[in-house]
């Protein structure tokens, strides 16, 4: 092969390798944690998007890569759930211990939120649109010999996002410092996912499974619950009480035994309890426990520590 070619392939190579490190995860990147870069990514039980879904992460999640394997990467969340996503939704972690793990942070506690290029909401369509609990690095200059940026526009913040830019949110999707709901207040945050659908696997405001729906009420309370209803029932931090004694905030747990729990929701008092689950309408729902099929299927009652 003449000399001319084969520099023009290996310099081709060398990009390629390049271009494809910055997008693909790798075994070596720090501490094997990736960041999640899309609003919401489905966790698959194979590397295949025709397997079924058994979680999600959202967008600035910091997961474990556990496995690359071409266009997917097995990755474990931080409630020790494991699942397939494509490789293309996540970015590697060169340095530090991932994203948003220091430094100001905000939380958003709307919805759904819009991040926009500048702090206007009419010159251009969002950057992405983030789900609930979406945390975010706000951006803050850490060269001291470079110039302020000087006070942000009234009724917005700039956040640095895991793609290595900066852009703005407003400040009312977001609290900058989120602090443990007391049951009362977690009774209210869950009212307001009513209407929001019912979907496998779900675990943000695009749409939650029964358990995943639970699990972040259970989180906005300061504590971290496992991911499917069985675990919960079985978890550590939670003591059986009786159907009789039931309160509200209380955990509900349903199926055909104590050893076939499929199903959850959380008690709000006077016989009513909110779940996300596919009985009649498939979406976030408050029901009685003494109607059907709900009074029969009941086989547990837990209580937070």
């Amino acid at each position: 092969m003449p000399i001319r070619k084969r520099a023009w392939r290996n310099l081709s190579c060398a990009v390629a390798a390049i271009v494809f490190g910055l997008w693909m995860p790798q075994a070596d990147a720090k501490n094997g944690i990736e960041i999640v870069v899309v609003p919401v990514t489905n966790m698959y039980s194979h590397p295949s998007d025709k397997s079924d879904v058994v979680s999600q992460a959202i967008y600035g999640n910091n997961v474990t890569l556990l496995l690359a394997k071409g266009e997917w990467s097995r990755i474990q969340t931080a409630d020790h759930y494991k699942g397939w996503v494509p490789s293309r939704h996540l970015r590697i972690v060169l340095n530090g211990d991932g994203y948003a793990t220091s430094g100001p942070v905000v939380q958003v506690d709307s919805l759904f939120a819009n991040i926009y290029n500048e702090p206007d909401i009419t010159k251009h369509k969002p950057v992405i649109t983030v789900p609930f609990e979406t945390v975010l690095e706000v951006a803050v200059t850490k060269d001291p010999k470079s110039t302020p940026a000087g006070p942000a526009p009234d009724g917005w913040i700039q956040v640095r996002l895991p793609v290595m830019r900066t852009a703005w949110i407003q400040t009312g999707d977001v609290i900058s410092d989120p602090k443990p709901l007391s049951i009362p207040q977690s009774i209210e945050l869950a009212k307001r996912f009513l209407g929001i659908p019912y979907l496998w696997g779900g675990r943000s405001s695009y749409g939650f499974d029964c358990s995943g729906f639970t699990q972040m009420l259970v989180r906005a309370r300061g504590m971290n619950m496992p991911r499917d209803a069985d675990q919960q029932a079985a978890w550590k931090g939670v003591v059986a009480v009786n159907r009789k004694d039931l309160q509200a905030g209380d955990l509900l747990f349903f199926g055909s035994s104590a050893k076939q729990i499929t199903h959850t929701g959380m008690y709000i008092g006077d016989g009513q309890f909110i779940q996300a689950t596919t009985t009649g309408h498939p979406v976030v729902q408050i029901s009685r426990l003494d109607d059907d099929p709900w009074t029969h299927l009941l086989v547990a009652c837990r209580r937070l520590k």
